[in-house]
């Protein structure tokens, strides 16, 4: 099993026989989380990946640096780290209002710092991590700009009417499920629409923990609920689920 998306503090030191996973994916929220994933990823190599990225509405809490700032580090790091680094991202559009603690861009400044981290995975040959809030048809133009980017559409809210619209875009991506599939029953339909060798499943630890957990905090371990009820949605046994979905995880990662 894999985990493409979870969010890991420096104190993470489950190994890979304690979460049954072979593999799991960094995501980065601002450049503090990037550093962080970069130096986790070395100190369990080939078990945890890293991705660098800046989230739509989020940034350092005690730094304040300017989109070209944040870009310039971000393509250091990715220069410095290419045997541990993986994807960019999660990177993006946001649209729902922001939380306190999170930074307010506008539509613009969001944008712009999307496009930008658009063109660090065209230049590292990296998939993005696509974080879409109230904002999928928006973000689905973009991606149309480009022509040598691939990446997978995180936590995927864009429902069965736009799984065509990203299907259709002239690059490869994949949909992102999350554990709110366990507990969410319109999910399902949206999986059963999703072709079976696009998708990739996500716990987004520490958030989004499924059932028979949820409520509590999550971890890379859940993601075997996620893979269960997948495989129920699908109609097949575990074990081919778990094949189909980790091969997916393996050719967007090149993991």
């Amino acid at each position: 099993m894999i985990d493409t998306h979870a969010h890991l503090s420096d104190t993470f030191c489950d190994t890979p026989e304690e979460t049954n996973l072979s593999n799991i994916i960094l995501s980065a929220s601002n450049i503090n989380d990037s550093i962080n994933n970069i130096e986790l990823s070395k100190k369990y190599p080939k078990y945890l990946w890293a991705a660098v990225g800046v989230h739509p509405q989020n940034t350092d809490p005690k730094i304040d640096l300017s989109i070209n700032e944040q870009i310039n580090i971000l393509d250091k790091l990715i220069d410095k780290n290419k045997i541990n680094i993986k994807a960019v991202g999660e990177c993006g559009l946001d649209y729902s209002p922001a939380s306190p603690e999170e930074k307010d861009r506008d539509k613009k400044e969001q944008e712009t710092l999307f496009r930008a981290q658009i063109c660090l995975a065209e230049k590292y040959k990296l998939p993005l991590i696509i974080h879409t809030r109230k904002a999928v048809d928006e973000t689905i133009e973009i991606l149309k700009d480009y022509k040598n980017v691939t990446g997978v559409f995180h936590c995927y809210v864009g429902g069965k009417k736009r799984i065509k619209n990203i299907l259709d875009l002239q690059n490869k991506f994949y949909f992102g499920i999350d554990g709110n599939v366990t507990y969410e029953d319109g999910l399902a339909e949206v999986v059963n629409n999703i072709p079976k060798d696009r998708l990739v499943l996500e716990t987004d630890s520490p958030f989004l923990t499924p059932v028979p957990h949820r409520g509590e905090q999550n971890s890379p371990a859940n993601i075997i609920f996620i893979y269960e009820k997948v495989a129920q949605i699908w109609g097949k046994d575990f074990k081919e689920t778990e094949k189909i979905i980790d091969e997916n995880a393996k050719k967007l990662f090149g993991i």
